[in-house]
């Protein structure tokens, strides 16, 4: 009876041993698996296990208990990795929130703190308590966004409203002036509203075309009225246009002769003052001064060539210089070099001392070169 329960104890010890070394396997197998989270979950299972294996406190189970728990802290330190990993992907998330804050385009940044949801949800887990204290970060920084988007829009709405409210005393003011007849101080009220209704801003999207068809009809209204009236001048205006015209002939004709000179500069230049003397020539006032303008600007663009000319060849015969006293500099300078290279081989003092003399004027000349040629450079900036 005692050799029965001894062959027992000792076959259950065997299929322990036998069982732990499975669990070892397998702990072994699950380093290699990349699911991490079904790892993570496995070997959960894995340590269940192998609590409910007697312990025999043999050399054998500890060798045992250690390989088991190599593999098993492994695996954890996988976690770990993974935990940290996705912490920092969760605290650049926040970080990402946080730099939204002070955006002037509350649509494109909504858009954005969507898709950081996305990822945010498609992140792991940084632990069961570090999740829950950064998403407290996360979610407050998203709800801070949302706190200012709305701020904005109430206050962007309160903005519409007040611009509604100027820009409708707006036309009330402009209905008064459509039948006053002082043309240029209406004229300069009308552009003083304008003005103002630029300033006042958007009423928005529902309210600005509406308000503004009504203000740009009294406008229009105004501008028919004044452009019927100086129709009705276009006859006593025909004479100024034809010595507008023979203003412009006479430009022309200069303007061809190339002929630069004083006289026809002088000519040139009062062109602009005997044009507002001649007085306006009504609808063709624009066309006939931009032909005007062209002539003389062609003129005075020919005068700047013809002095740009003058000055390019004063330029080119100063590089001309400067190059010939460089070239002198130059040769002075190797000639230097030559004396003093053959200074070694003078065995009288006089050679030796005539030579020196020869190099000091040679420098003095140099000297005076350079600084002629650093004049040219001062003229030529």
């Amino acid at each position: 009876m005692i050799y029965e329960e001894e062959f027992v104890e000792e076959r259950d010890l065997d299929e322990d041993v036998q069982l732990k070394k499975d669990l070892i396997e397998k702990a072994k197998s699950l380093n290699e698996n990349e699911d991490l989270q079904a790892v993570f979950k496995e070997v959960a299972t894995l340590q269940k296990q192998w609590k409910r294996i007697p312990n025999y406190e043999s050399a054998l189970d500890e060798q045992l208990q250690q390989e088991f728990e190599s593999y098993v802290d492994a695996i954890y330190a996988k976690r770990n990795d993974l935990y940290k990993k996705n912490a920092e992907a969760k605290e650049g998330l926040i970080a990402k929130v946080k730099g939204l804050l002070n955006t002037d385009n509350f649509s494109k940044a909504t858009g954005e703190i969507n898709e950081l949801m996305q990822e945010w949800k498609k992140t792991g887990s940084a632990s069961k308590d570090k999740d829950d204290e950064l998403w407290a970060k996360f979610n407050e920084a998203r709800q801070a966004f949302f706190d200012k988007k709305n701020e904005y829009y109430e206050s962007l709405q309160a903005g519409f409203k007040k611009a509604a409210e100027v820009k409708e005393e707006i036309i009330k003011e402009a209905k008064e002036l459509v039948d006053k007849t002082n043309w240029k101080e209406t004229g300069e009220e009308f552009k003083a509203l304008l003005a103002k209704w630029k300033e006042a801003g958007s009423a928005g999207r529902d309210n600005e075309n509406r308000l503004w068809n009504e203000f740009n009809e009294h406008y229009q209204a105004f501008l028919t009225k004044r452009n019927a009236f100086f129709d009705e001048l276009h006859e006593k205006q025909k004479g100024a246009a034809e010595k507008k015209q023979e203003l412009i002939a006479k430009a022309k004709e200069i303007l061809e002769s190339n002929d630069f000179g004083k006289d026809n500069t002088q000519i040139m230049k009062t062109m602009t003052a005997k044009w507002k003397e001649i007085g306006s020539a009504g609808k063709d006032e624009n066309r006939l001064w931009n032909e005007l303008r062209e002539t003389v600007d062609g003129y005075f663009d020919g005068l700047k060539k013809a002095a740009e000319e003058r000055q390019a060849k004063w330029r080119e015969k100063m590089h001309e210089t400067k190059n010939r006293k460089l070239e002198l500099i130059a040769n002075q300078k190797r000639q230097i070099n030559r004396l003093q290279q053959d200074m070694p081989f003078m065995y009288s003092e006089r050679q030796l001392n005539e030579a020196n003399e020869e190099i000091a004027d040679k420098q003095e000349f140099i000297a005076e070169l350079e600084k002629q040629v650093a004049e040219i450079d001062e003229k030529l900036k």
